[in-house]
């Protein structure tokens, strides 16, 4: 018999913004597999409730709710803290990226990447700590990605946002001492969104090749440096930040937490 860890998480409620899709629904998912009740966060309603319809479907045990919100908007944002004022995990996750020319980068384009990345779920965030630290139980985790600690020069408006959270997530820590609250990023590598599948099958059109195939020939000509040499996919993310999230993770504190596929080179 398969030993199955339990999460312990039953009956907590978590806020997991950018959660319609990808790594940020495959969080969601994960949660609600453990008894978490979710709350669903994008900008698009009806989006929001197709998700909770189908995590209430899936696992009838939760009761997942709409919290749909654009979240860089102040006033939106404190409607939904009104709202939904306790949770017991709060994941950072929705954000933008592309790719972009440094040259190209202009103020408003970092106004925007530092408002959406950074400051929203700071603003999340400094709302529900001082709860979670009065309950003496709560998880912050923080999505950032490799290109914090490994910048590709590719989107450099987005890698310093990045960055920023790591940086966010220590000193924040650091206010949990003594405390069952923990605070933590996680770096997921290339990961296998919607978007990116959408790229893969546009590059590779020929409908012989599996994708499985397609995927090994991206890899091979665009991310030699990957171990793995495949997309990492949603559901593993959604399974580490899971148990990050349950009280057998409580000794990560302020940790940088890496699933980046031996992305990164170095040893720290």
């Amino acid at each position: 018999m398969d030993y199955i860890m339990d999460m312990e998480l039953r009956n907590k409620t978590a806020l997991v913004t950018g959660s319609t899709k990808g790594i940020g629904k495959a969080i969601a998912m994960e949660l609600a597999k453990e008894g978490v009740h979710v709350l669903i966060n994008g900008r698009d309603y009806d989006e929001v409730q197709s998700t909770v319809n189908e995590i209430k479907s899936e696992f009838p045990a939760t009761s997942p709710q709409n919290a749909a919100a654009d979240l860089v908007d102040i006033e939106q944002r404190e409607a939904l803290l009104e709202k939904f004022p306790n949770i017991d995990i709060l994941v950072n996750n929705m954000g933008i990226y592309e790719i972009m020319q440094y040259e190209d980068a202009d103020d408003e384009v970092w106004d925007k990447y530092i408002h959406t990345n950074v400051l929203a779920a700071n603003g999340l965030t400094k709302f529900y700590l001082p709860q979670m630290l009065k309950n003496d139980f709560g998880r912050v985790i923080f999505m950032a990605s490799e290109e914090a600690i490994m910048p590709s020069g590719k989107m450099p408006q987005y890698a310093v946002t990045k960055s920023m959270l790591l940086s966010l997530s220590k000193s924040l820590s650091k206010l949990t001492v003594g405390t069952e609250v923990t605070v933590n990023t996680v770096m997921p590598g290339p990961t296998l969104s919607e978007n990116v599948q959408q790229i893969i099958e546009g590059i590779y059109p020929d409908e012989k090749m599996s994708f499985s195939e397609k995927e090994k020939q991206f890899m091979a000509a665009n991310l030699p440096q990957s171990e793995i040499q495949r997309f990492i996919r949603p559901i593993e993310i959604g399974r580490l930040v899971a148990f990050i999230c349950s009280p057998h993770a409580s000794a990560f504190k302020g940790s940088p937490i890496r699933m980046d596929g031996g992305m990164v080179p170095t040893i720290i």
